[in-house]
C-alpha cells in the first residue's frame, strides 16, 4: 500500500513565516489550500524581484489597503511596519496617505489613527 505524499505549499509557510499573513487566509488555507498557495504566488512575484525598493513597495502597499475601496486596517498597519523598517519615514507614509485621499477620504479616517499608533511604537 503506498501513500501519497503530503502536498506542500512554500509560499504559505513563507508568508507564515516572515508575519505577512492576513488571518482571513486561514480559512481560505481550510478550505482550498492549493488555490491560496497559487494566489500567494502570483502575489509574491513583485516582492521577490523587480526594480523598485522594498520601501516603495510598502508605501504602494499602504495605499493599496488604505484605499476607500478596500479599507483593510489591518495590512495597513502591517505594510506601514514594514515600510518603516524598510527606512521609510513618517513624513512619507502621510504622504502616501494623503494622496490615497484622491480616491476618498475614507483612506485618512483609517490612516491616519494606525500612523500615528505606529509612530508612538517608534518612539
Amino acid at each position: 500500500m503506498t501513500t501519497e505524499p503530503e502536498k506542500t505549499y512554500p509560499h504559505t509557510k513563507d508568508h507564515l513565516a516572515k508575519g505577512d499573513w492576513n488571518p482571513i487566509w486561514d480559512q481560505l488555507r481550510e478550505m482550498d489550500p492549493e488555490f491560496l498557495e497559487a494566489y500567494l504566488a502570483f502575489r509574491s512575484v513583485p516582492h521577490r524581484q523587480g526594480p523598485l525598493p522594498a520601501k516603495f513597495k510598502e508605501l504602494i502597499l499602504i495605499a493599496i489597503n488604505a484605499a476607500t475601496t478596500h479599507l483593510y486596517g489591518p495590512g495597513v498597519r502591517r505594510h506601514m511596519q514594514n515600510a518603516f523598517k524598510a527606512g521609510a519615514t513618517k513624513e512619507e507614509i502621510l504622504e502616501t496617505i494623503q494622496l490615497t485621499t484622491v480616491m476618498g477620504i475614507h483612506s485618512c479616517n483609517l490612516a491616519i489613527p494606525i500612523l500615528m499608533d505606529e509612530i508612538a511604537n517608534l518612539e
